[in-house]
């Protein structure tokens, strides 16, 4: 089993930073929202961020090995994980920070896929190994992150049962859907889906499955489709489904969807803040870090 996980926190968080008019959040959590990276949003106990959440189900994982892809103005996440590059000590983990540089012309990162490119370009050594992926906003399960680290599988990703998420339907309907054979390799990822496609996209158990961007990946094989991953025409981005998706065409039956029904904490805008606080202290009342269950 692998040990890496890269965890993507170098966007610019542009929907988080939307102006909202909310009674239930405090002027320092509306000032957080819009000044920090959305894993940084004090929404834990005693103000800590949900990144510290996600940290410690990836140690439960058995994760040593934590790569974070940061922006060019990403200085506070040392503040909280320590201060070189690489090699920080943070209960246990191994962390090292990767910086997802803007190139010349653009306002904006230039998506997923590309934060992921400049990671491994400036830790090669993830191309000669195994390694998960993640989203910073976004709080997946230890038994999710131990799934893709257990599998045999060159590559995967965490396929979710829709139903099981709890969001507003309007908000599920926009998410992707993913098309799976009968052993769950995947075929097809479905931006936008209309009601009159799902039931096409239903797996062998009747159940429309959607990717939360939690991936296990080959570092070899995965490379060149990483510094070929052709531009979005709409959205402008480089994007990890297309890399995905060109990894699937080039080598079939190598990239299984790993079922799982449960819901996933997500820090999008600023409307989750209260949802996403309200679950922490249901379900993480204390990170007790030396705790191995």
């Amino acid at each position: 089993m692998h040990e890496n996980l890269v965890i993507l926190a170098g966007g610019a968080s542009s929907r988080m930073k939307k102006e909202a008019v909310l009674d239930n959040l405090s002027p320092e959590e509306i000032a957080q929202a819009n000044e920090r990276s959305k894993g940084l949003i004090g929404v834990g106990a005693s103000g800590r961020p949900l990144l510290d959440y996600l940290l410690w189900n990836a140690k439960k994982a058995g994760y040593k090995n934590i790569y974070i892809i940061i922006g060019e103005q990403g200085d506070l996440f040392k503040e909280f994980y320590g201060n070189e590059m690489k090699n920080n000590n943070f209960h246990g983990l191994n962390i090292s920070f990767a910086v997802q540089y803007i190139p010349e012309g653009r306002i904006k990162p230039f998506g997923t896929a590309d934060a992921l490119f400049q990671a491994v370009e400036q830790y090669p050594e993830l191309n000669s190994q195994f390694y998960s992926v993640c989203n910073s906003d976004n709080l997946y399960s230890a038994e999710a992150l131990l799934a893709l680290r257990e599998t045999e599988s060159p590559n995967a990703f965490i396929s979710y049962d829709r139903d099981a998420m709890d969001f507003p339907l309007e908000r599920i309907s926009r998410f992707a859907i993913a098309k799976l054979d009968e052993n769950n390799q995947l075929l097809d990822i479905l931006e936008k889906p209309s009601e009159e496609v799902l039931d096409q996209y239903k797996d062998t158990e009747g159940k429309i499955r959607v990717s939360m961007n939690a991936f296990k990946f080959n570092g070899k094989t995965l490379y060149k489709h990483l510094e070929n991953c052709p531009v979005h025409p709409e959205r402008d981005e480089k994007e990890l489904p297309t890399v995905l998706l060109n990894s699937v065409k080039e080598n079939p039956q190598t990239t299984v969807g790993i079922p799982f029904s449960e819901h996933v904490p997500d820090l999008t805008a600023k409307e989750d803040i209260a949802d996403v606080k309200t679950y922490l202290a249901k379900y993480y009342p204390d990170l007790n870090w030396n705790s191995k269950n």
